[in-house]
């Protein structure tokens, strides 16, 4: 699965993805078309590479990187013209210009790694015979003309030209008809360097993107991930760069979070605005990035590799399918089951499954998910409302309301119980007195009535089993 198709994800990708400087707009083309990696060798491989731009970015001054970037900036994207190159076609003076720039560019840019150890971390084709072959007078200007040099009939016209304006008109078509065989000529040498280009191109792209992810890992404090061994995660005082951003506009804090799941489904509780959902989101934020070799957003990371990355939350109602909120939940969750059967290593992120059902059947049906979803090659996180039975899984809860603040860290719990905090949360807001105080009455008054029924079905329970005891017996009740 390539980054397009989950830049728009609900965890906040785009928001990691659009921060990145990249220099190119073919880079970012380049970076959407990249597939997922799925196994740990590609995923270290990458990691290593990214780690000789961090030392690169901490040991060099930061005008050469700026120089660098100013030139990565010239990378355009000609896979056309390298294409029609390599279909042997005959190439106009625009498409020999962007070979020509290209080439002019890939050889400044792999001196400039070369100066400072990085031409090993990523290998850049040497193009400068390419150069030689458009750049005859030598000049290095990254501009393309059939220069006179090419051909000294050519020479000889263009000079008749200019003595003969009159005979211009009839001296101009042979001059082009010679031009033409030039850029044949030309191409005849071309053709060879053709995969050449390609590579060129796309290790300057890689170079204008582990440039960015390097600074980027400087910029938002992200860590180098580990490859976990036991295919269980662990993360250290993780936290999410957009939600963090948005916080510290507001001159308020991120509390970072810890947290390990793997085998056993894992499930979290916790009060309305717990930061149960950002944690999913930035679970699954962190898996992507991962796995798409970005910096992880924690101070200390080791992630298993996973075949797929299911992330279901929220309000998915589609109007354009004519699909209702629980419907279209529905509708994606059953792809996780089914993705399940398949096989496959799967990350399963689920946030409050079936929450907008009545609780008796939201009940059944996330105990039902859970035991459905309690197989071997699922790694199941689920927030929840519901106090569910399960037979074997793990559970968290965040910690709530402490000295009047919200504490989100997680903590390990025995049973599934929800904490009842809203009126708490509602009042930490400022939301008005008088409809808390009166929602704190009902709630009492509730609470007494499920007393007094409980009270009256003991007193009712011991009436039966006297009258009972009493008829065995043999005595009247």
């Amino acid at each position: 699965m390539q980054l397009r198709d989950n830049i728009e994800s609900p965890c906040g990708l785009r928001y990691v993805f659009e921060q990145l400087e990249l220099q190119a707009g073919y880079t970012r083309r380049w970076m959407l078309d990249m597939p997922m990696m799925r196994t740990g060798d590609e995923i270290v491989r990458s990691y290593e590479v990214l780690r000789q731009f961090v030392r690169f970015v901490e040991e060099t001054d930061i005008p050469y990187i700026n120089t660098l970037q100013f030139r990565l900036q010239g990378l355009k994207d000609i896979r056309t013209t390298i294409r029609n190159l390599e279909q042997k076609a005959v190439l106009d003076d625009i498409e020999l210009f962007e070979v020509k720039h290209l080439s002019i560019l890939a050889v400044d840019v792999a001196e400039r790694m070369k100066t400072h150890g990085m031409d090993e971390a990523i290998a850049v084709p040497d193009l400068n015979e390419v150069i030689t072959i458009l750049d005859p007078d030598g000049l290095k200007m990254a501009t393309f003309y059939v220069y006179d040099s090419y051909c000294r009939e050519l020479q000889d016209l263009r000079s008749q030209m200019r003595q003969h304006p009159e005979q211009q008109e009839n001296l101009m078509a042979e001059c082009e008809e010679i031009e033409e065989g030039v850029r044949r000529d030309l191409c005849k040498k071309l053709y060879p360097f053709a995969k050449a280009l390609e590579e060129a191109q796309v290790a300057l792209a890689k170079i204008d993107m582990n440039l960015a992810k390097a600074i980027q890992m400087k910029q938002l404090g992200l860590c180098f991930p580990t490859i976990s061994k036991d295919d269980i995660s662990r993360y250290e005082a993780m936290f999410h760069p957009q939600v963090q951003d948005a916080l510290a506009q507001r001159k308020r804090e991120f509390q970072p979070v810890s947290m390990t799941f793997g085998h056993k489904p894992t499930l979290i509780t916790g009060a309305n605005m717990g930061g149960k959902t950002v944690v999913l989101k930035t679970l699954t934020l962190c898996q992507y990035l991962f796995q798409y070799g970005f910096g992880i957003p924690a101070k200390n990371a080791d992630i298993a590799v996973k075949d797929e990355i299911y992330f279901c939350i929220g309000d998915e109602q589609s109007i354009e399918k004519g699909l209702s909120s629980f419907a279209a939940e529905m509708k994606n969750i059953d792809a996780v089951i089914k993705a399940s059967r398949r096989g496959g290593n799967i990350l399963a992120l689920i946030d409050e499954p079936a929450r907008t059902t009545n609780p008796k059947e939201g009940t059944a049906l996330v105990s039902a998910l859970v035991k459905v979803l309690e197989v071997e090659n699922v790694s199941l996180v689920m927030t929840t409302h519901y106090d569910i039975e399960t037979n074997d899984s793990r559970r968290l809860r965040v910690k709530g309301f402490e000295n009047g603040a919200m504490n989100y860290e997680l903590v390990e719990v025995k049973d599934g119980e929800v904490p009842h905090e809203a009126l708490n949360i509602a009042e930490s807001l400022g939301i008005d007195n008088e409809w808390i105080e009166k929602a704190r009455g009902i709630l009492i008054m509730s609470n007494s009535t499920q007393l007094n029924i409980s009270n009256s079905i003991c007193l009712d329970l011991k009436w039966s089993n006297t009258t009972t005891l009493g008829k065995e017996k043999g005595g009247k009740a």
